[in-house]
């Protein structure tokens, strides 16, 4: 098995992480024709929070990206993008499993939004996730705190 591990990002990290944003997400923007890379920049900027994201480290090299942050709701998930040579690895699975065993440790839901038709709906749903409404481009998903795992 691989190690993962998180790093916290800098500032620095702004430019690789859009790029992986971009590259990642580019192909569900255009099937909804909303691929714009100037409004993809000026989206990510407004929302890439440094203090909040962690870089995912697969065996000491940066495999993506997820940000993780204290909202009112509880805890809020965003930019959780992974290089699409660690899709439909599992690889995903497991770094949501960390992060809700983190807020099931600290008795909180978890919210987040996914593109329409997203296939990483899936991901959420099979852990847990269950919509709680829609806007124009994004299904929006919450998941009830569950009990306190174990670390795995």
């Amino acid at each position: 098995m691989t190690s993962l591990t998180f790093e916290p990002a800098t500032s620095d990290d702004f430019e690789p992480l859009l790029d992986l944003r971009l590259r990642t997400i580019r192909p569900h923007l255009e099937r909804l024709g909303r691929y714009d890379p100037d409004r993809a920049r000026e989206w990510f900027q407004r929302g890439f929070s440094p203090a909040h994201t962690r870089l995912i480290l697969v065996d000491g090299a940066r495999a993506g990206c997820v940000t993780l942050k204290a909202v009112p709701e509880g805890l809020e998930i965003e930019h959780f993008y992974l290089e699409p040579a660690f899709h439909n690895t599992g690889l995903g699975g497991r770094v949501l499993r960390l992060l809700l065993d983190e807020a099931d440790a600290a008795g909180l839901p978890v919210i987040l939004g996914v593109l329409k038709e997203s296939p990483a709906a899936r991901l959420y749903q099979r852990h847990g996730f269950v919509k709680s409404h829609e806007g124009p481009w994004d299904d929006y998903y919450r998941r009830a705190p569950g009990p306190a795992r174990a670390s795995r």
